[in-house]
């Protein structure tokens, strides 16, 4: 029974881990976000319909979107070029940093 309870315990730990955080730094995000501000808002919630709130976005999808931009895979005249320069880390860290706005 124990090691049956410790097995589901270990999966449990094992599936919930894949959900916490990106690893990035949000001190460094914030340090780095300071050219997002321009269309996405001081505090991440943009005051223009055409550009969306960053704040309280899941830090996955964050990463997800931005690494398209860098990549290619998904374009936009403003955000594509923003996004080239960016590194893993910066891309992690500016997720971290949005994810935990409100």
């Amino acid at each position: 029974m124990r090691k049956t309870t410790a097995i589901i315990l270990s999966l449990g730990l094992a599936a919930t881990a894949g959900m916490a955080q990106a690893g990035g730094d949000a001190a460094a995000g914030k340090a780095k976000a300071a050219s997002c501000a321009g269309c996405h808002g001081a505090n991440g919630v943009s005051n223009n319909p055409l550009w969306p709130n960053l704040a309280g976005q899941k830090d996955a999808y964050l990463v997800k979107q931005m690494k398209a931009f860098k990549d290619g895979s998904r374009k936009d005249p403003m955000m594509s070029p923003m996004a080239k320069p960016l590194s893993d880390a910066d891309i992690d860290n500016l997720a971290a940093y949005y994810s935990t706005m409100k």
